[in-house]
């Protein structure tokens, strides 16, 4: 039962005892609620029989002092378990997922969008701890407490009573449950209608330049209101849907009331029931089904909340890249062998791959858009595993090594930088953690930063703003560049890394590389040639596939590839209008 729980409702362990543990504390807690009406019962029938005396005067008395008592002592007990026991399982479950994230492969983030996944971790998670702490314990302890009460009385009243009285609860049950799979389908495509919106107004946020500077912005608000709209229109149309089963349930509810009424007289009428008991029953239908109707709807949100269930058992769910935490290598080659991947839609992207990239040398790969230059630098980083053949680092297969441990090893520079609103100094400690102000400053100064830093008002003190809005594409290159310096590891992977820089600055950071790889492996991506005029191996990809590879004086030396886009590119740089 238990690990069920966990699947279903995205709960750790303890979450799923402490679910339990609400569950049995509501259904005490109501089954105390209905002791004072047992009470209230024998009261009336004793002063209705003339049997009152002092005895049984201290009897209700101290009855209703241990009702007090317990009820207060439940109420305490059920507001533990069913909501602080709650909010820290809500906290448990945003850090599980966190974690969950940070380990599993990036394959999986190519499948999902940041509003997708912020919801997974803000939205749902909040829903269910709604659910968890106000509509499934509510649920199962109502549900309980009626049932224990209901065939109780069967052994103390007139079953027919009992059945006249409780019928309604079961009928109305089913009725919203035939309605689970319509919910669901509703559910899920109000969830995709409001991703979409999410992900359109985050769109947004990010484009709102490009979007301005091209005259779109009024094209694009238009499409952005539809979504909108088109989310309440989905929104409207699921509470209608539930409102149709919900209402439909509440009306069955009633009719007990009807039922109980009819049977009740009739068999007060014969004289076979009397009339305390009579009074009794029409008092218990007249309290239970407002709470039961409340349960209904409970029962509605609670199918509702399945799919942000689902959503979060996926993540935790999830296969996670796993390996040894110990790197056995002998020297930092990385060697491809025989490497073939393809991506979710079956499309082959790198294709019977081999080459090494040997320490000490620059191995540059190049080749038309498209060929799998990228996706060979991520796949020696292990975001991804192969689908055939082997990538080992110093001999070491990397889809045997835990990824965290791998990256230890590498200084990564993306062609796209993401920076965070901090200052210089901590957007480049994060290459190192724990580096000093003196070992940032060294980096940022291999990295051509100073030029820039000592301009700005706090100089490595100022803050840059979200992802770097202050700075030039170019700044903020180079201070992703200087991470890779101070983190100092013996394997560099550099896809771009020199785009944004100008010819100047360009030839100062491929001087401060020189410097930095000596007894390093490094693997430069490039479209300029003259970044990688220095390298001392450079692959040619064209295709997925190794269409050629040598120092650059054997490929120059022949028609090849390598010499035609250098040719190329030496044309675009003396063309002028």
């Amino acid at each position: 039962m238990i690990e069920k729980l966990q699947h279903k409702y995205a709960l750790s362990r303890q979450g799923a005892v402490d679910m339990i543990k609400a569950c049995i504390s509501v259904t005490c807690t109501n089954i105390v609620y209905m002791m004072s009406a047992g009470i209230l019962y024998t009261l009336i029938k004793d002063l209705l029989c003339n049997t009152l005396n002092k005895d049984r005067i201290s009897f209700y008395v101290i009855s209703s002092v241990i009702v007090l008592v317990l009820v207060f002592i439940m109420n305490f007990i059920q507001y533990n378990a069913t909501f602080l026991t709650t909010y820290r399982e809500s906290g448990v479950r945003r850090t599980t997922i966190a974690e969950r994230l940070r380990k599993l492969p990036l394959s999986y983030f190519g499948k999902k969008n940041i509003a997708d996944l912020t919801t997974n971790i803000m939205g749902d998670c909040a829903m269910i701890e709604t659910a968890s702490s106000h509509w499934i314990p509510e649920l199962i302890g109502a549900v309980a407490s009626v049932s224990l009460v209901g065939i109780s009385m069967f052994f103390f009243f007139d079953f027919r009573m009992v059945l006249a009285s409780f019928w309604v609860i079961p009928v109305a049950f089913t009725i919203v449950i035939t309605c689970s799979g319509a919910e669901k389908r509703a559910v899920r495509k109000n969830q995709a209608v409001k991703l979409d919106m999410a992900d359109g107004i985050q769109e947004c946020l990010e484009s709102i330049r490009d979007l301005r500077a091209n005259n779109a912005q009024d094209r694009y608000m238009e499409e952005l209101d539809g979504k909108i709209k088109k989310v309440e229109k989905f929104a409207l149309f699921t509470e209608l849907k539930m409102a149709v089963y919900v209402n439909s349930a509440a009306i069955i509810l009633k009719l007990g009331i009807g039922t109980t009424a009819v049977v009740g007289g009739i068999l007060f009428a014969k004289g076979e029931i009397d009339l305390l008991t009579f009074f009794m029953f029409l008092m218990l239908v007249s309290r239970l089904y407002d709470p039961m109707e409340i349960t209904l709807q409970n029962f509605a949100a609670i199918i509702a909340t399945g799919i942000q269930c689902e959503r979060l058992d996926e993540v935790l769910s999830h296969e996670i890249q796993k390996g040894s935490e110990e790197l056995k290598n002998n020297g930092y080659d990385i060697v491809f062998d025989h490497v073939g991947f393809k991506y979710s839609d079956d499309t082959d992207v790198l294709k019977d791959v081999s080459f090494t990239a040997r320490q000490g040398e620059v191995t540059a790969l190049i080749g038309p858009s498209g060929g799998g230059k990228t996706t060979i630098s991520r796949l020696a980083a292990r975001f991804w595993d192969v689908n055939s053949g082997k990538i080992t680092l110093g001999g070491a297969d990397v889809s045997k090594v835990d990824p965290e441990t791998l990256l230890s090893k590498y200084s990564i520079v993306f062609q796209d930088v993401t920076l965070f609103n901090n200052s210089v100094m901590e957007n480049i400690r994060i290459g190192k953690s724990g580096a000093t102000d003196k070992e940032v400053m060294e980096a940022a100064r291999l990295a051509n930063c100073d030029e820039f830093v000592n301009l700005l008002p706090d100089k490595y003190n100022t803050n840059i703003g979200e992802n770097g809005s202050e700075l030039s594409g170019g700044e903020r290159q180079r201070i992703s560049i200087a991470r890779a310096f101070l983190k100092d590891a013996p394997v560099i992977l550099l896809d771009e890394a020199t785009a944004s820089l100008d010819a100047e600055n360009e030839t100062a950071i491929q001087e401060a590389l020189s410097r930095l790889i000596k007894n390093k492996t490094v693997m430069i991506i490039a479209h300029r040639m003259r970044t990688i005029a220095k390298a001392d191996h450079i692959v040619v990809l064209k295709d997925g596939v190794v269409a050629e590879q040598g120092s650059p004086e054997s490929l120059s030396g022949y028609d090849s590839i390598y010499s035609r886009m250098t040719k190329q590119q030496m044309i675009s740089q003396n063309w002028k209008m």
